[in-house]
């Protein structure tokens, strides 16, 4: 069992809510998160929701959009 749990938070689910952490969205496409907080300041990326305690929150919604963004700085 926990490593059912393991192998869900790696792929990006946050207790099963369909929500993500920064943490999330930087490990799936490969940056840090600052990077990501530079992009959303600069108005790249639309900025993030945030939950009660003031973090970030993103939607698989929000990742598929940061990934096509990222997409577009580098071409393999």
């Amino acid at each position: 069992m926990g490593s059912e749990r393991s192998e869900r938070r790696r792929r990006g689910k946050v207790a099963g809510n369909g929500r993500l952490t920064i943490t999330d969205i930087a490990k799936q496409i490969g940056v840090t998160t600052k990077t990501i907080i530079r992009w959303e300041a600069s108005g790249k990326i639309r900025k993030s929701k945030r939950d009660w305690r003031g973090w970030r929150v993103y939607t698989p919604d929000d990742l598929n959009r940061i990934e096509e963004f990222h997409s577009t700085l580098y071409e393999y």
